[in-house]
């Protein structure tokens, strides 16, 4: 650690957060027995919301996931279902905001797919996504929900593209593909998803408005270091980085995008060379640093008085980490006082790591539970698209989550006869009147799938009851024999 380091430990300040307390979870509390991918890929592995982990694992031949219920713990057996349609391993997944059952999986086969899946979780593999999204050239590293806007999801691939979809009607609405002159690294959407930023392994870190499809600030060698870096937006703003120095030492900064010239704050960590994985909490402003290959989590928390980025602890354990998920704050135990729970990848097993900031009291604490993003999208996708914006619907979690119905997710393929060429550039992008016409289509293309749903489930439901007849005169055969 360097000096500054020990000067950001010096400052000793009152704060809630000085003393969260992590802990592994118990052996058979952990997923045993599952292989994580071995692909060279700086994302996270995995991914988990109140219901379900979602975990890469090894695939041989193409690409998949596991999905597993949170309360399946303990040995998984070799034969447990995947989510296998991809024909490349599996690279990044995300796990949409607004709806617990679906998942969205970038892949090395260049696509991306949407998957639906059934609310106890797999009985069978699934390898037929909901809807299959082609427009990358290459592959598909990163994919990343919007956070508030529902059905609207980015992707990021190593064309060094970014193209946002509409998942409702499968289409590529935005497409930045002369943004980048390298590889993107990741990409973080801002907290009404009105702005995104990415790091690339130009060194620079962009500030893009993607619907006016302009770079509204970009800061040249954020961190000096040749390896990969991350940037990630604040609830206020600012955008904190992880990267590396000259001196291959990995260091974190925190960046005013209205002046990027200097950094608010710019720490030294250690001269470990595994990509820095941030993962941030905005109900708390703390940040949680995942070294890819550590074994430990640490983490600081974002004030507005200087040092601005403080170190709270650090969490340690023997065993490096492959991977990381982590619980949005809906998932957690508010009796428990949880604050922050983990899901470390091993190369063998998942283990659930919990943060918790002891309490004498049994009562809800209001202090460490602010009203938190909701299930609920507080625009639908037509909306952003448009223009407009909205930050997340919050919830109370006073009485805990309790997790509520979730609509299947349908996508209505507009009439190919109606098909206009996919917005692409500068000039033809969203502006285009849309035609009512493709809206009476829309709408009649669904009502007709409805009602060739229902007569498909009515059939069955007389197969079944014919089936049930017969059944029950055989039995009445019998007993008048």
């Amino acid at each position: 650690m360097g000096d500054r380091t020990d000067t950001m430990r010096r400052v000793v300040r009152q704060s809630k957060f000085r003393h969260v307390f992590g802990q592994a979870v118990k052996n058979d509390q952990c997923y045993d027995d599952i292989r994580v991918s071995r692909v060279t890929w700086d994302s996270s592995f995995c991914a988990v919301n109140p219901r379900f982990v979602a975990i890469i694992v090894e695939a041989s031949g193409g690409g998949a996931f596991l999905v597993l219920p949170l309360h399946k713990t303990g040995r998984i057996d070799k034969s447990y279902p995947t989510v296998c349609g991809h024909t490349g391993p599996v690279l990044d997944i995300d796990w949409c905001p607004h709806n617990d059952q679906v998942i969205a999986s970038g892949s090395e086969d260049c696509t991306v797919m949407v998957w639906q899946i059934p609310e106890n979780g797999l009985t069978l593999s699934l390898t037929e996504p909901v809807v299959v999204l082609e427009g990358h050239s290459k592959r598909v590293g990163i994919v990343s929900w919007h956070p508030t806007a529902r059905n609207v999801l980015l992707s990021a691939g190593c064309d060094n593209a970014i193209i946002i979809w509409n998942v409702g009607t499968g289409e590529a609405l935005i497409n930045l593909d002369d943004m980048h002159v390298d590889v993107i690294y990741n990409v973080s959407w801002n907290r009404n998803g009105s702005l995104i930023c990415t790091s690339s392994k130009d060194k620079k870190v962009r500030v893009i408005d993607p619907r006016k499809q302009e770079i509204i600030a970009e800061k040249e060698k954020t961190h000096e270091g040749a390896r990969p870096m991350r940037a990630i937006f604040l609830a206020d703003g600012n955008i904190f980085t992880t990267g590396f120095s000259r001196m291959s030492e990995r260091q974190l900064a925190l960046w005013n995008p209205k002046n990027m010239e200097e950094p608010i704050a710019l720490h030294e960590m250690d001269t470990s060379n595994g990509v820095l994985l941030p993962f941030y909490d905005p109900d708390t402003n703390i940040i949680y640093l995942c070294g890819k290959g550590d074994s430990s989590i640490r983490y600081f928390e974002i004030t507005d008085e200087s040092p601005y980025v403080h170190y709270l602890n650090t969490f340690s354990s023997k065993e490096p980490q492959r991977g990381m998920g982590f619980m949005p704050k809906r998932g957690l135990d508010v009796n428990k006082c949880e604050i922050a729970r983990f899901f470390k990848l091993h190369e063998r097993k998942c283990e659930p790591i919990i943060m918790t900031v002891p309490r004498k009291s049994d009562l809800f604490q209001d202090d460490l539970y602010p009203d938190t993003a909701g299930p609920e999208a507080a625009l639908e996708a037509e909306e952003w698209f448009e223009g407009k914006n909205a930050d997340p619907l919050l919830i109370s979690l006073k009485h805990g989550y309790i997790p509520g119905k979730n609509r299947d997710l349908k996508v209505v393929k507009k009439n190919i006869l109606d098909n206009k060429p996919a917005a692409n550039k500068k000039s033809d992008l969203i502006n285009a009147p849309k035609k009512a016409a493709d809206a009476s289509n829309i709408q009649n293309e669904a009502k007709l799938d409805e009602i060739l749903k229902e007569l498909k489930s009515i059939k069955d439901t007389i197969t079944n009851q014919d089936e049930r007849i017969s059944k029950l005169e055989q039995q009445m055969a019998k007993i008048a024999d």
